[in-house]
């Protein structure tokens, strides 16, 4: 299924000089043109179809932006991608949302009837995610599940950081199903796990609240991490020896590795390998 409200047109996009190479080569009508962007987009392109894109975040890469001046975000990068779509009815709907530092697969949609089947599909659970994670510590289960409700911190009591989800019965339903993939150790002796996740439900900061209940919060995770004033010490100071000691890594390690799509006829599976930063743990 196509929509958009005008002409469309096929593209292959190749990363001749790196997977965030900005070489595009696109087939109009039948003539080939390769062009160039002064700057690289800040993202990969994974798979794409006249409906959907779907692209590979790195970690830091804001999703939107949160102020007017503020850095290039991975919509800026998406309205350069798809302009020629917008510019024929077309429109840039991100389905699946993943917090700055998280990495992986984001789904986008290309215009509105696309965006509308996936809404659909979101809420008949014809879209499954799948995310690798590293945590602090070594489950003694291989698979568990964690079923705590989630709330904005601020809205049941007093807090320096609003913004931080809190299990509490008053909150939205929220369940996770994990399998524990690997125990290891770092150069250094730290034990971790590799652990994939399933979200049965969207909630924000889901994942990651999870593990922290369930006593493994994520490497390098300022808010959910072994202290919350981690996240209050990056911002007033950025990252610090003394923060690299207490989180080990200085992003959050949880990666978007897979995504399926049951649209319309077509089911779809894409997948992204851990990207070099979390190989690199334990190595």
């Amino acid at each position: 299924m196509s929509g958009g409200g005008g002409a469309q047109r096929s593209r292959v996009r190749e990363n001749v000089a790196g997977p965030l190479s900005r070489w595009v080569r696109e087939k109009h009508y039948g003539k080939e043109e390769c062009l160039m962007s002064l700057a690289p987009l800040p993202f990969q392109v994974i798979a794409e179809t006249p409906d959907l894109v779907v692209v590979d975040k790195p970690p830091g890469l804001l999703v939107h932006p949160t102020k007017p001046d503020g850095p290039v975000t991975l919509l800026d990068g998406l309205r350069e991608l798809l302009a020629f779509e917008i510019a024929n009815g077309g429109q840039v709907s991100i389905i699946n949302r993943l917090d700055r530092e998280t990495s992986g697969l984001v789904l986008i949609a290309k215009h509105a009837a696309a965006a509308s089947l996936c809404a659909k599909a979101m809420q008949a659970g014809r879209i499954a995610k799948e995310y690798l994670a590293l945590s602090f510590g070594w489950p003694e289960q291989d698979e568990f599940t964690v079923y705590a409700p989630l709330l904005r911190q601020g809205e049941v009591g007093e807090t320096c950081i609003y913004l931080k989800r809190a299990v509490h019965p008053q909150g939205q339903v929220a369940q996770t199903r994990f399998r524990v993939e690997a125990r290891e150790r770092t150069a250094d002796g730290l034990a971790f796990s590799r652990i994939r996740a399933w979200p049965i439900t969207g909630r924000t900061h889901q994942i990651r609240v999870h593990l922290a209940e369930a006593g493994f919060p994520l490497l390098g995770d300022k808010l959910y991490g072994p202290d919350e004033q981690c996240y209050l010490s990056f911002i007033q100071t950025g990252w610090t020896p003394e923060l690299a000691q207490m989180l080990h890594l200085p992003r959050h390690a949880l990666h978007s590795t897979r995504l399926s799509l049951t649209y319309g006829e077509t089911v779809y599976d894409w997948t992204s390998p851990l990207p070099p930063d979390l190989r690199a743990v334990g190595g």
